[in-house]
């Protein structure tokens, strides 16, 4: 699929690579945290199945869903299909809306995600993680990702965007995923005077908490405003970054680093 003269999946290739580059690079300059998980054998293992994840996920998309939200758009596009072309919206002003509506249905969506105990044994795979590095942006069950998918395309049908500020939205989405799951130190007033309006590490950190009130927090990926919005927002874990918990009680040791384990978990009682 071609987008302006240039392969879309080439594209989000070489943005993840870099950005997943980037953020590795940051983190063994600046860690926040030094942990077993996140050291030695035990960090080449959950990379390993973190990235296996990603690989089995992202197969199993082009297989089901091979148009995605980026071929949805153009389609809708070409037919005249969505509330923008009926609006009459400019380009910019629709790409604009269109970015914020979607990152906002992504937070409802990974609220729905807890609160829904079907979706909740998909998405706990992801929580599963007793490491929390970049890697840990990469580990959604391939279920997980086909449905989220499903839903970021009825959004892209309801609003027809321009397909170029859905591609946009994806790559952000998915940088700033690597960047707020990032081992990355970052100080207090950089920190503070980020998430006024994005998430930061520490803040989505907190809702890695074995803690359920702090897991119930902090849904966002991109903006912050929505969990100060909806009163989700936990500003630091009760036992602070360095005493918390993180991963889920019921799930612990190194057998939650094993691809199989993890492809294996939504289906366990």
């Amino acid at each position: 699929m071609t987008l302006a003269g240039f392969s879309e999946p080439i594209v989000r290739l070489v943005a993840f690579a870099a950005i997943f580059a980037a953020m590795s690079v940051f983190e063994l300059a600046a860690p926040r945290l030094e942990r077993a998980e996140m050291a030695g054998a035990w960090k080449s293992r959950r990379w390993f199945a973190n990235v296996g994840v990603l690989v089995v996920s992202s197969l199993c998309l082009r297989f089901v869903f091979p148009l995605a939200a980026v071929g949805t758009a153009l389609w809708a596009n070409a037919n005249g299909i969505g509330l923008f072309a009926l609006l009459g919206l400019p380009a910019w002003l629709a790409g604009i809306l269109a970015f914020v509506i979607l990152d906002f249905g992504v937070w409802a969506e990974h609220v729905a995600s807890h609160k829904v105990p079907l979706f909740w044994r998909i998405h706990r795979i992801h929580h599963s993680d007793t490491g929390f590095d970049v890697t840990t942006a990469l580990r959604f069950h391939p279920l997980e990702i086909v449905l989220s998918m499903v839903w970021k395309t009825a959004i892209v049908l309801v609003l027809g965007p321009p397909a170029i500020a859905v591609l946009v939205f994806e790559i952000v989405l998915n940088g700033m995923a690597m960047f707020n799951h990032a081992n990355l130190a970052l100080s207090p007033r950089l920190d503070g005077w980020l998430r006024t309006l994005l998430v930061t590490p520490d803040m989505h950190r907190v809702h890695h908490s074995c803690e359920r009130r702090e897991t119930d927090a902090n849904y966002g990926f991109n903006f912050s405003l929505w969990d100060r919005l909806f009163s989700t927002y936990v500003a630091q874990p009760a036992r602070g970054h360095d005493g918390m918990h993180i991963g889920l009680d019921d799930y612990r040791g190194r057998r939650t680093a094993g691809l199989g384990w993890i492809l294996l978990l939504p289906f366990r009682r």
